[in-house]
Formats: C-alpha cells, structure tokens, sequence
C-alpha cells in the first residue's frame, strides 16, 4: 500500500513536470499587427462585428471577436474603437498612357490611388507597360509607394487603332502572336478595344483566349451582337454602351445598320435607346449573369464629360495633381464638345441619365458590377484616386446601396481577376490590405473618403502619412 501511494505521488510529480516543460516549450506568437476592436464590416453580407485582426508577414492570421487580448502581444497595435474596417479599395478601370514624355506624370498617379486607400488598380491597356511593370516591382520591394498593379499590358486592335501601343490583330496568326505576346509579360487579363478591329476577329480573340484559359474584357464593335460576344466567353464588358445594344429590341436591325455602314457609332445612341425594351433587357441580364460575365459601368466619367459645355473645372482641387502635359490630354474631349450641336449635347445628357438607369437595373438583377474610373490621361477631369469614390457615389445616387457599391470595388474586383483567395475581404489567411473608415460607408457611401489609416504590402499609412503623399503629388 506504501508503495503504491508513493508510486502515485511520483508520477503525478512526473506529470506536472511534463506539463510544466511542454508549457515553457510551446513558442509565444508575437502578432506584427493587432487592429482592435474595429467595427469589421463583411462585405459578403453587410453584417458588422466588433472584432480584432492580427496580422504576420501581411497575412491576417486570426480574426476574433475576444475582448481579451492579454496573452498576445504585437510589435504594432491599431486602436479601432469607434472605426469602420473594410478591405482596401481596388479601382477596376485604369489607364497608364500618354508616351514616354508622361511617364513621370503617370507615376505620380500612384500616390493618388494610395492617399486615397485604393491598394490595388487594373490597369485596363496602355502604351507604357513597361514602366508599369517596374513599379509593379518596386511596389511589392517596397521601393515604392503604390497600390497593386494588376495590367492587361497593350489592348488588341485591328490595324490603324486608335490608340498607341495596341497589338493589331488582322489575321488569326495575328491573333494567336498577340495572345503569346500577353501571356510573355504576363499580363493579367486580355483588354479588347473596338476602334478597327473586326467582329469576326474580335469574336475570336475571345474564343483563343478562352483556349489559353485566360480573362478577357473589352469593348464591343457595334457589328458584333452583344448574345455573341457573351456566348464567345467575355468576363467583362467595359461601359454601357454594349448592354444598351443588348437590350435594345431592334439590335439586329440596328447592327445591321451599322455593318452596312449606313450609320456610324453616335448614330447608333439614340436608336438604341428609343428602342430599349424591358423583356429584352430582362433576358440579357440573364444570359451575363449565367454566364458570370461582369459590367464595369464607368459612370463617374460619364457625368463628367456629358456636362463639360456646363461645368468650369479650372479651380477643381485635384487639378494641381494633373502635370500640364497630363492637362494637355484632356483637350481632345473638351473640344469636341465645344464642337457639338446642342442636340448633339442634349443626347449625351439624356444618354448618361439612361446609364444610371440601366446601372440599376442590372444590379437588381444580380449582374455583378465593377467600380472602375477610366481615370488616366486622355479622360478630361477624371482624377486618379478620388474618382473611384466618385463612381461609388454615382452608383449609390441610382438607387444601388452602398453596401452593393463596395462589393463593386474589391469584393468582386478579386472574383473578376480570380484573385479572391487572397483579396477582396477582411479574412484570415488573405492578404492584409485593410483600410480603416472614421465613420460608417453603409451609412453614406460618402464616408469611404474619410479614412484614418491604409495597411498595404505590411506599411500602416496614417492620415498624415496619406495627407504627405497628396502634397508631395502636387505638379503645378
């Protein structure tokens, strides 16, 4: 019996030893970053959780709703109370151009997306993809201040497009050149433009990239039926323009029009939208939605070059951000409204109310949006950076909610370029490019501008941090 206690006693000492050691063994996580106790906003559903963030090697690690944060410690830690979390925002639709002399100009644009908590661009075709991919580097080593560059590189073209650097395709040996030349840089989706490319070829850009499986969005020929080009395998259609003839019921007629040449594309605008029609417009939003094709709807622009003839944009505050040769750019569309009849004017006007519209429309009817700003050069008083709030605005003064103009930006800006494992939500195991809100965006999408700090490839970004980068922005 003696023995036996003692035979107990020492192995409940053996125990607690154990226990002991494999305490002292087990590593304490140190946290580079904590965000506590920050309203997290899900973006999947528009429900809010108080909830603290912890981050290693610009990973969210853990995601947890535990006030108690005694045991874990962080290198930095972001007091949250009282702000609003929601994953950096991603401009869907911009341009780096403007030839070699505007390189500079271009790479300023780059302090305006950040100071403005976009972590992250898609680059939608250029003539200065090789300058974009060096900062795209410098970017991730940190050598550089910038949002995530995804590029399409040049757009494809048929011969004699509009714009410089394009890949004119004319023959399917064109194509099939044009498509292992994007895929060598790589780019990270195919951008189609429709100046002069062919139906026939831009069709079959389509298909050969959907062989390649690679992402596709564009513009549309007016040649070309929108039921076509979905059914070729675009993911995006860039503008309204293409749903409009989409939902117009005399699309064949009017197509037909066109490739007869008896109308020209401006001819096209009011016949189209006369014609709109809900049945028809009701079965294409079906046949994108099906198809899981995405609309970037541009509508910021819109506004902005429909009321040049009215609104003196001398004194805009982020002009002095635009270098003169930038501003130079923007000439071309300020002339050719000068240039316009009224009714001309008038028609542009009715068209880019009809959009708003049909924005709306297409997001009741769960067509997945993509907020983008055609910002860049070219594109007259439409502002890297502060124009993606802009079209979140204009999407939400449709009738869309706010919480369906955020998804429009990252969350489903990720899903279009299949980057949703690592982006587009605030969740563990994605990349930690976070921005924290003074007040709440589901409120008033307005308050995705009042931002209290950026996290973006490991940096925290403080309001003064965002504030030195638009003055150190400044070209005039």
């Amino acid at each position: 019996m003696h023995i036996s206690i003692k035979l107990k006693q020492t192995c409940i000492a053996l125990y607690c030893i154990s226990i002991l050691l494999s305490c002292k063994s087990e590593p304490k996580i140190i946290y580079d970053i904590i965000i506590k106790n920050g309203h997290l906003i899900h973006l999947k559903d528009g429900s809010v959780s108080i909830s603290n963030i912890l981050i290693n090697d610009n990973r969210i690690v853990k995601i947890t709703s535990d006030a108690d944060l005694t045991t874990i410690e962080a290198k930095s830690v972001i007091d949250a109370t009282g702000k609003f979390i929601v994953p950096g925002f991603w401009d869907n639709h911009t341009h780096f151009r403007g030839g070699d002399s505007l390189i500079s100009a271009n790479k300023n644009f780059l302090k305006l997306f950040m100071a403005n908590g976009i972590t992250t661009v898609r680059d939608a075709g250029g003539d200065l993809t090789s300058s974009v991919l060096e900062w795209r580097t410098a970017i991730a080593d940190n050598e550089l201040v910038g949002p995530t560059i995804f590029t399409s590189g040049p757009k494809i073209d048929g011969p004699g497009g509009t714009w410089a650097g394009s890949l004119e395709v004319d023959t399917d040996e064109d194509i099939s050149k044009a498509l292992d030349s994007l895929q060598a840089i790589p780019s990270d989706f195919v951008k189609i433009y429709d100046s002069r490319i062919s139906a026939e070829n831009y069709l079959k850009v389509i298909q050969e990239a959907e062989k390649r499986n690679l992402i596709t969005s564009g513009h549309m020929p007016f040649t070309v039926e929108l039921d076509a080009t979905i059914e070729a395998g675009i993911d995006a259609v860039e503008h309204l323009y293409y749903i409009m003839k989409g939902s117009s019921s005399q699309e064949k007629e009017i197509t037909q029009q066109l490739i007869n040449k008896e109308i020209g594309f401006w001819d096209a605008m009011p016949l189209l939208q006369s014609s709109y029609s809900d049945a028809t417009a009701f079965k294409t939003f079906k046949h994108l939605k099906s198809k899981n094709v995405f609309v970037v709807p541009t509508l910021h622009i819109g506004v902005v070059l429909s009321y040049l003839d009215e609104v003196d944009h001398t004194n805009d505050d982020y002009l002095k951000y635009m270098s003169n040769g930038i501003q130079q750019t923007y000439k071309g569309r300020i002339d050719r409204v000068k240039n316009s009849t009224e009714q001309q004017v008038a028609d542009r006007k009715a068209l880019d109310d009809f959009f708003g519209e049909l924005a709306f429309k297409l997001n009741e009817n769960g067509v997945s949006l993509l907020a983008g700003s055609d910002s860049g050069a070219y594109n007259s008083y439409t502002y890297p950076g502060i124009s993606l709030h802009k079209e979140m605005e204009a999407m939400v003064a449709t009738g869309i909610s706010p919480l369906d103009a955020l998804k429009s930006s990252a969350y489903n800006g990720a899903k279009f370029l299949k980057q949703d494992s690592n982006y587009g939500t605030v969740s563990e195991s994605k990349i930690a490019d976070i921005v924290l809100l003074n007040t709440n965006p589901l409120e008033n999408i307005k308050n995705t501008k009042d931002i209290f700090m950026v996290l973006s490839n490991g940096n925290q970004h403080t309001k003064i941090d965002l504030d030195n980068l638009l003055n150190s922005a400044i070209a005039n």
